[in-house]
């Protein structure tokens, strides 16, 4: 029985071809869309589920509100907070404190050998590798991690390290570290690397307890709780029962206890789950943002509802096309299971090659939008979870796209379906009520799709054509080691200097626009009061502004000396001074040393165009210069260029790395996110338009030729082709003029909130709205009319001959 169900089912899909192509199509790009949807969201999900008991582990983060709504999040925690934490709050089982360190420098000492610098590397405590277990293969894992100026090497760095020795005879190696200082250090054991998908990239690991015999500890801030910094991070492992809140009100009390005169800003810490970590700051960038998922999760459901959409649309349609057989087969005893069964043996069957022409278009979409994957994702169909999911879904999107379509050709009663008596004549058709709804919906998500486009890329386009204030083509950068040496950094700025096709070179702590923040409180004495506020900090040399290109209002550049500053107009209009020249010479405070303001800079976006500019401090503090900035020639051959820089950067700084980038190309990446959005919900639109078209091309098809007869009669009655076109129009008019309807709010909801993100955005377009609405009918009318005039064109004759 059942091998006839398909039979038939097959043959009553060749019979129809064009209907099998229609749904195929539209099926295969939905089912397509959600399987790699679901490989994203399931690869985004797999990081670190593998360690034992990672529900009950949290990272500790802090926020820091400085009021006004500058509200910034850090993954890191200050470091006395490790030191109590066990002490002030009840549940936890373990802790892990651990630094990350940036461009570490690796030398083996015997025989010795330079391995460059890595970011791979901390200093842990102990409870580091007992939250985060790995397999021991050689040391004690007791005692690893205890005693000052010990190294744990995984499996990879200890090949790497020692090539052809073994994991016992390397316990025991020296290696030196040098990043703030240096760090001698002894091998005391050596574990297995993780295999699994995790965010703790780390390979080396040196004892928390070196910090208190470094000779720059200062730098640590071991004592100091209102010393944020990202490089110091907590993890905390918590015995059963513990909550997140009851973390969470330990952590109120320890704020409140040893944070309680804040007066700059207010700080507070919490508690986040280790299932999160990877949706926030990790320690490699590799983030992915929880918003970014949801929204490709929306726009899959939004597709295979479409495609669904379609399916039942036209199937719907064509029922009363089946009516004898359903009558025939009721007459021969049929029952209704078994009509619905045959029916969803022929859904079943369409899901069925659907399925399999998507993993091509999986491939396809895979290689067209790799760089909007996650990094290390790969699609294997043939996984667990990858069958899992195409059989539970081909199963699923069988039942929600055959079901009702199966029950409307069961309600057909066998006498009346055999006379071809099925249409109700003047009474309600839930039918013809339900396909106008239907194709309702696939038109309002096509608008929508395009308003959200069209505004994103109109906004996107506003934002790259506003002046910024400083010069970014033909300036390139690099990152310094972290103290490095001011006296490298010296030499590097005069060799790239004495280049001949470059204009100037600059040393400075961040790039003239960057996303990093340093933000601190000024003081400027206004007659008998003293104003103090909050300024943006850039630490720069004296061939920071020409370098950039920033427009000089008054007064000149600092002459590399640290009681000199310059400030921005935002600065001068602070301070109530109109004039710049008459701030120039004037006295202020930062870091409670006295400064003197000797030049006012033309504002500039030292930051994305989301932000307003801030008051702007330019200050001269080479020993924490994190970047060298340099100005090429016009008219110059760019790409060998940069090789000649690298290979300066090279001989003086000495690491084979580290490359040179372009400030523009840094400064589009502000906006990438919105970007990849746009390009998403380009290709969403794009799927929803051709869904929608094909279910409307075969819709119509049908619908019009079911009222061949009609429009016959109406020709020989006299009606002219073009009132033919206007009847049968009209109803689609209507149908996409409420779907405009439906589509204007949630659009607009949506890109209210988004321009709100932007300190300087457009408008409102309403004008987009209007054109994508008008866009969308247009495509609708050549549809139907293509389909109306063909059949306006047949001889009535032809038609009638039988009446």
């Amino acid at each position: 029985m059942l091998k006839n169900y398909f039979k038939i089912a097959f043959r009553n899909i060749l019979r129809n071809r064009l209907r099998m192509a229609i749904h195929v199509l539209g099926l295969s790009i939905g089912i397509s869309i959600c399987f790699l949807v679901f490989n994203v969201v399931w690869y985004a999900n797999s990081f670190d589920n593998f360690h034992p008991k990672a529900e009950n582990i949290y990272r500790i983060s802090t926020v820091t509100d400085f009021g006004g709504g500058e509200v910034y999040p850090n993954s890191g925690t200050p470091v006395p907070l490790g030191e109590v934490i066990e002490d002030e709050i009840s549940g936890i089982d373990q802790k892990a404190r651990f630094y990350t360190t940036y461009q570490t420098k690796v030398v083996v000492q015997s025989p010795e050998k330079d391995f460059g610098r890595t970011n791979k590397v901390i200093l842990a405590s102990p409870g580091y590798l007992e939250i985060f277990k790995r397999e021991w293969l050689a040391g004690d894992s007791k005692n690893a991690l205890v005693e000052p100026f010990s190294v744990v090497l995984t499996a990879s760095s200890a090949e790497k390290y020692f090539p052809d020795v073994s994991f016992s005879e390397v316990v025991g190696k020296e290696i030196l570290y040098t990043e703030t200082d240096t760090m001698y250090t002894k091998v005391t054991g050596v574990v297995k690397d993780f295999t699994e998908h995790t965010d703790f990239i780390f390979t080396d690991f040196i004892s928390f307890s070196t910090i208190s015999m470094s000779s720059n500890k200062n730098r640590y801030a071991l004592e100091q709780w209102d010393n944020v910094n990202s490089s110091s991070q907590l993890y905390i492992k918590t015995l059963d029962g513990v909550t997140e809140s009851s973390i969470n009100e330990g952590l109120e009390a320890i704020v409140t206890k040893n944070l309680s005169d804040q007066e700059d800003a207010e700080t507070s810490f919490f508690a986040e789950p280790l299932k999160d970590v990877h949706f926030g700051q990790t320690y490699d960038g590799n983030s992915v943002s929880k918003t970014f998922l949801h929204g490709l999760l929306v726009i899959g459901a939004i597709i295979i509802i479409l495609a669904c959409l379609n399916f039942v649309n036209l199937e719907t349609a064509q029922a009363i096309g089946r009516a004898k057989e359903v009558g025939i087969r009721k007459t021969l005893g049929g029952s209704k299971f078994q009509l619905i069964f045959q029916f969803l043996a022929e859904t079943y069957l369409i899901v069925l090659v659907a399925t399999i022409i998507s993993y091509l278009l999986v491939q396809i979409l895979v290689t067209s939008f790799e760089s909007y994957l996650p990094k290390g994702i790969s699609v294997d169909f043939l996984s667990f979870e990858n069958m899992l999911f195409t059989i539970g879904f081909t199963l699923i999107l069988t039942l929600i796209s055959g079901i009702y379509p199966s029950m409307v050709l069961v309600s057909y009663q066998p006498q009346r379906a055999l006379k071809g008596e099925v249409k109700q004549s003047n009474k309600f058709s839930f039918g013809v009520f339900l396909r106008k709804n239907l194709t309702v919906l696939q038109f309002a998500s096509s608008i929508a799709f395009i308003i959200l486009v069209s505004v994103i890329s109109f906004q996107l386009k506003y934002v790259s054509s506003q002046p910024l204030g400083f010069n970014s083509q033909a300036i390139l950068y690099s990152s310094l080691p972290f103290r490095g040496g001011q006296d490298k950094f010296e030499l590097l700025r005069e060799r790239l200097n004495q280049l001949s096709y470059v204009d100037g070179a600059s040393l400075s702590g961040d790039l003239v626009s960057s996303t990093s923040l340093w933000t601190s409180d000024a003081q400027y004495q206004l007659d008998t009061a003293e104003l103090d506020f909050f300024v943006q900090i850039k630490n720069m040399d004296s061939a920071f502004v020409e370098v950039n290109g920033l427009e000089l209002l008054a007064g000149r550049t600092s002459q590399n000396r640290e009681g000199e500053v310059l400030v921005n107009e935002v600065f001068m209009n602070q301070v109530l001074v109109e004039d710049p020249t008459e701030l120039v010479g004037q006295k202020m405070k930062f870091s409670g040393e006295e400064k003197t303001i000797v030049g006012v800079v033309k504002n500039f976006h030292s930051r994305t165009l989301r932000e307003e500019i801030r008051p702007i401090l330019m200050i001269y503090q080479p020993e924490t210069f994190r970047a060298i900035n340099v100005k090429l020639q016009d008219h110059i051959n760019l790409a060998e260029a940069k090789l000649g820089l690298e290979q300066v950067y090279q001989e003086v700084i000495g690491s084979e790395n580290q490359t040179f980038k372009f400030l523009d190309e840094e400064i589009g990446r502000f906006y990438e996110e919105d970007l990849k959005i746009r390009n998403v919900l380009g290709l969403a639109c794009g799927l929803a338009i051709l869904i929608s078209c094909l279910g409307l091309f075969g819709l119509s098809s049908f619908t019009i030729a079911q009222r061949t007869k009609e429009i016959s009669i109406r020709k020989v009655l006299g009606a002219s082709i073009l009132q033919i076109l206007g009847l049968i129009s009209k109803e689609y008019v209507l149908l996409v003029t409420v779907s405009f309807a439906l589509a204007v709010y949630p659009a607009y909801y949506f890109l209210s909130d988004w321009l709100n993100g932007f300190q300087y955005r457009v408008e409102m377009p309403y004008f987009i709205y209007m054109i994508s609405g008008l866009g969308v009918l247009v495509i609708c009318l050549i549809i139907v009319g293509l389909h109306s005039f063909t059949a306006a064109q047949t001889n009535p004759a032809k038609v009638l001959k039988d009446e």
